[in-house]
């Protein structure tokens, strides 16, 4: 049988699992399901005759080695960041690699040594970055065939909570990485090209510069702008378009209310706390507000925030139980940061029978025999519970798919790569929509800008 080392079983891996085990009597396969956890990995390949659990400490060089030698093909779910050692062993045994993360500097290094061995290293193969090189470059290749020249390219993605489960007056829930939320548009200025002039956004003001986007059959939605709208630019050959603009979606009013952390400066990471784990979350709130001998902490909020007490964002941070003198932080020398997703966490974990969601909006602009027009392409996804989550399936099956593709021949451009090519994208956009994830396309009004005002 073919083997297929998946390392890593946590909530990505799910689906990736599951897809692959189905197909393993058919494709014979055998999967290896490496984790630090011995149960987590036995959990996720529920004892399938095709399947092993291992132990495996990727810090224990003879242990990996061992067992990506073993292998046909390997997949990496762990961290981005500890991709590297996987792959330098992937080369050593000659061994195929997917990731669903970006590509690193160290990884696009070893693109010579893995053409030289005729490997295929197929990175950003998830959902954002995944899905969205994928669905972009099907239509962007598609203007192209036909002549078409792109003007624009704006492409939004955002994880959030299924409408039925819908339930908080900040319309969200963490269905992912929490700290990631936390620390969004942080690291520079947001940098994106609108009509051929670059743009740049201050953090201090990034989630008050939001696009609405409506979406059939769910209603309005907001996106605010990514840190580097221009990363892919050149990869996706759109070095002289007008407009370029990537960004995160969520509902109305999310952005508008997360900008009160911001002001507040209880986003920062950037030093700790003293005696944080004895604070209060009244007392963390109180950190970040002017002393005042009568004041109680609502009103110097409100004062400082300049928001009214019967305004919804009032409501929004009552909700939160941000004031509570009897809560405790718990968190030994922990940032503002750590101390606010802690805080969040106790109001925004899915509850057991939630179910989350994933929204994909892309604007493609292009001209076409002199004639300016609009491609507007969407996507919802709505995850089936806690494990086999809207995120779990649009991150793994990609991975799972491809990982098939490569190991029955089907996919052969060597390199450190991206699924930006025809022969990687087309077979798996067309795969996904068994699974529930469709693109409808639409012809639209290019909407473009007023060039006075740009």
């Amino acid at each position: 049988m073919r083997s297929i080392l998946i390392i890593g079983a946590g909530r990505s891996a799910s689906s990736l699992i599951r897809y692959l085990l189905s197909k393993s009597e058919n494709e014979n396969l055998h999967l290896v399901v490496a984790d630090l956890s011995l149960a987590l990995a036995e959990k996720k390949t529920q004892n399938h005759p095709n399947a092993t659990p291992i132990a495996l400490n990727i810090f224990e060089t003879e242990e990996r080695k061992t067992a990506i030698e073993k292998a046909d093909i390997v997949i990496s779910m762990l961290p981005a960041h500890l991709h590297i050692e996987i792959a330098k062993d992937c080369l050593e045994f000659k061994k195929h690699l997917v990731t669903a993360s970006y590509i690193s500097d160290a990884m696009q290094g070893l693109d010579e040594e893995v053409k030289k061995n005729n490997l295929i290293f197929m990175n950003e193969i998830g959902l954002d970055p995944g899905i969205d090189h994928m669905s972009a470059m099907k239509v962007i290749d598609e203007i192209r065939a036909k002549g078409g020249n792109m003007l624009l390219f704006e492409s939004f993605c955002g994880g959030l909570v299924a409408p039925e489960c819908d339930n908080n007056l900040w319309n969200y829930k963490f269905t992912w990485a929490p700290r990631n939320v936390v620390l969004a548009g942080q690291g520079g200025a947001a940098k994106f090209i609108q009509e051929g002039t670059y743009k740049y956004i201050p953090y201090g003001t990034v989630f008050r510069r939001t696009e609405f986007l409506e979406v059939e059959g769910y209603g309005k939605f907001e996106a605010y702008s990514n840190r580097d709208s221009l990363k892919y630019r050149s990869i996706y050959g759109l070095d002289d378009i007008l407009t370029l603009y990537r960004g995160t979606i969520r509902r109305v009013g999310y952005s508008k209310a997360w900008n009160m952390f911001v002001q507040l400066g209880m986003t920062d990471d950037s030093y700790i706390m003293e005696d944080s784990e004895n604070m209060s979350y009244r007392q963390f709130v109180n950190s970040f507000l002017p002393y005042h001998p009568t004041d109680s902490v609502e009103i110097k909020t409100r004062l400082i925030l300049k928001i009214d007490q019967d305004d919804i964002m009032w409501d929004k941070l009552l909700e939160l139980d941000l004031f509570n003198p009897d809560k405790k932080v718990n968190l030994p020398n922990a940032t503002p940061a750590q101390i606010l997703e802690k805080i969040l966490s106790d109001s925004w974990t899915l509850e057991p029978n939630d179910k989350d969601m994933i929204v994909m909006y892309h604007k493609f602009g292009y001209e076409l025999h002199g004639k300016k027009q609009q491609i507007d392409s969407k996507m919802v996804c709505i995850g089936d519970d806690q494990t086999y989550t809207a995120m779990a399936k649009t991150v793994g099956l990609p991975v799972a798919i491809a990982t098939l593709l490569i190991l029955n021949g089907k996919i052969t451009t060597p390199g450190v790569q991206l699924p930006i090519k025809k022969e990687v994208y087309q077979p798996i956009l067309k795969e996904l929509e068994e699974y529930g994830v469709i693109f409808n396309e639409q012809d639209m009004p290019y909407f473009g800008y007023n060039p006075d005002l740009f």
